[in-house]
């Protein structure tokens, strides 16, 4: 019986005294056990019982990563409840009524940083029973209750009663819902996402046939661990084979949290790390900040030994091939003198990344693989619960997304979903035990994504001859042009952030138009380095205009007889740019959860600007709204 609970159970069998969770206490990170953390649990379950949750019930769960997130969801399960993990960037305590009530949670867990939204709309929630605090306060409402009470009640009753517990967890059966996570809703309400027991189970054993996690791996858990990848590539891969997963050191706002990060790293020194772009990215600044401030002859060194690293990795399958053998004894010098320093400020025991949630630019992969923790992309989505394949130690080729988990069945279809040769693109459609139960509460959209056990992810891809998996964008981004072409941006948006330290973000629109425009978020720091270089201040008009006209090169260079000009189809490259003064942000909604672009809330707020692109005044990109926008104090 695959369920969950039973993996869990396994798992402290085998491992019981190894540590499963590590959290910073009083200035030090303290260790608790499988054997801990299963206590802890059953107390949990048993005290939801005593509350009287029954099977099916949902409990929601709103918390930052720590030790009490994993015992609420393992005692929320071992109570045959569903979880309703929700997301602590939800910023608008309406998103989190919409979730509750949608999902018709009887309660909800949360930690003292987000209980404030709770605060504010349990009034309007009928069916919301029970507030539960993981953090004790000076005094309770009639619906709140201390979690401490809760696992004192459930251990009084395992005490008492523990057949009881027994029975109701030992019920659950592997098709039993387990979470409900909903999307993040960018385009619509968002939509419930059921996963069953058998799909996580499924999934964790299918992760296992890409790479394989020893007991004494250890990992700081950085992404949101209420989403589909951190919480089965993180909690779960890391449960199933005795291994560590740390939380970050939570700050008094999310600010400080995110400051905490590089000195957690150095603490718990991680063996591996799950990534997104938009944080291998910062990670990749900082570095290169780090190099720059150490002076132009360690920055020219480093350069120098990029580019040997990169001729000499070339894909990784075929590393040191052919003539590149013989840079192997330089590399491995610049190893010992740069890289390996590198590698110390990330705790010095990292043995690679994975990465995913969105494309992962090869740009981004070929530079972490050259300092020696290799950023290994993976493919998936929360409906695969969520893993469908990924690049490994064992067999990697940069630039795909990997090869395909065992035990799925995977075809690329055409728009009549007939299948494809390899090589050709369409729509990647999977099929297996890890493909989601359908959406909560939403028929329709269960019928328009799964057709016949089949999973159609709305990702555009091909499958090339090696077996490799390629994801080129979602069909909801595609470029359309005015006599029909489509073509997907994220892969041109990518390699021009990467390729360029003077934008930071870009977005590419065409809406069946005559041509692609694009808006960018420079990155000021570059440009104001650049005009200091020149003797101009970004104050002025001559400043400001040169700035422009830095841009506009950059993004020259993928358009013919640029330095990239074969990289991309030219009729797909702007030929009108326009400047953002505000970044995408978390904050402002351009950006979820996964730090990936919100296309259409962007389309929307500069609809205005998009318009102006498509007139002769702004193909010059020294117009006045681009000054205006550039302006450097």
């Amino acid at each position: 019986m695959k369920t969950i609970i039973r993996f869990f159970e396994d798992s402290v069998e085998k491992f019981g005294n190894n540590i499963y969770m590590w959290e910073k206490r009083n200035g030090k990170y303290e260790g608790t056990t499988y054997n801990e953390i299963k206590e802890a649990a059953h107390q949990v379950g048993a005290g939801l019982l005593r509350l009287g949750i029954k099977k099916g019930d949902r409990i929601a769960l709103l918390s930052e990563g720590r030790n009490d997130w994993i015992i609420s969801e393992l005692g929320i399960l071992y109570a045959g409840g569903i979880t309703v993990p929700l997301s602590v960037k939800l910023g608008d305590p309406l998103d989190v009524k919409f979730r509750l009530e949608h999902s018709g949670s009887r309660m909800v867990i949360v930690s003292k940083g987000q209980v404030w939204k709770i605060k504010e709309i349990k009034s309007e929630l009928n069916e919301l029973e029970k507030v539960i605090l993981q953090d004790a306060e000076n005094e309770y409402e009639k619906d709140e209750i201390f979690m401490g009470e809760v696992r004192k009640t459930g251990a009084e009753m395992l005490q008492t009663n523990r057949e009881e517990f027994n029975k109701t967890w030992q019920s659950i059966q592997e098709n039993d819902y387990a979470n409900i996570c909903y999307t993040s809703g960018t385009t619509a309400d968002p939509k419930g996402i059921i996963l069953t027991h058998l799909n996580y189970v499924t999934n964790v054993e299918q992760a296992y046939t890409l790479m394989d996690i020893p007991p004494s791996y250890k990992t700081l858990l950085i992404l949101p661990w209420d989403h589909s990848f951190a919480h089965t590539a993180g909690l779960y891969s890391f449960m199933g084979k005795g291994a560590s997963i740390a939380s970050i050191q939570v700050g008094t706002t999310p600010m400080e949290t995110l400051k905490n990060i590089p000195q957690n790293i150095k603490e718990i020194k991680p063996s591996l790390l799950l990534s997104v772009p938009a944080l291998a990215k910062n990670f990749r600044k900082n570095i290169e900040k780090g190099i720059r401030e150490k002076g132009p002859v360690v920055e020219k060194l480093f350069n120098m030994a990029m580019k040997l690293a990169y001729n000499y990795n070339r894909e990784g399958y075929n590393k040191g091939k052919g003539m590149q053998i013989f840079k192997k004894p330089i590399y491995a010098l610049f190893d010992k003198i740069l890289f390996k320093k590198v590698r110390e400020g990330f705790g010095g025991e990292i043995d690679f990344f994975i990465g995913g949630g969105a494309l992962l630019d090869i740009e981004l992969q070929r530079f972490f693989y050259a300092i020696g923790m290799p950023m290994f992309q993976g493919y998936g989505l929360s409906e695969a619960a969520p893993i469908i394949s990924s690049n490994a130690m064992k067999k990697h080729k940069l630039g795909s997304s990997g090869f395909l988990v065992e035990n799925l069945e995977l075809k690329i279809c055409d728009e009549n979903g007939n299948k494809l040769a390899t090589g050709e693109k369409g729509e990647i459609v999977v099929k297996g035990n890890n493909v989601m139960a359908g959406y909560w509460k939403n028929e329709e959209a269960t019928n328009n994504t799964l057709k016949k056990g089949w999973l159609y992810t709305g990702d555009m891809g091909y499958m090339d001859d090696d077996g490799f998996l390629y994801v080129l964008g979602r069909y909801k981004s595609l470029l359309i042009s005015d006599d029909g072409e489509k073509y997907s941006p994220e892969g041109i948006e990518e390699a021009i952030t990467e390729q360029s330290t003077f934008i930071d973000q870009c977005i590419l629109y065409n809406n069946q138009k005559p041509y692609t425009v694009v808006l960018i978020v420079p990155n000021m720091e570059s440009l104001n380095r650049f005009l200091k270089e020149i003797n101009l201040s970004g104050s002025t008009k001559e400043g400001q205009v040169a700035a422009l006209k830095k841009l506009e090169s950059e993004m020259n260079k993928y358009k013919t007889g640029g330095k990239y000009e074969n990289m991309f189809p030219q009729r797909w490259l702007p030929p009108a740019v326009g400047v953002l003064e505000e970044a995408f942000t978390e904050e402002n909604q351009l950006l979820n959860s996964t730090l990936k672009m919100v296309r259409g809330k962007i389309v929307e707020k500069y609809k205005d600007l998009l318009d102006f692109l498509y007139t002769p005044e702004a193909k010059d990109i020294t117009n006045e709204k681009n000054i205006q926008a550039i302006y450097i104090k």
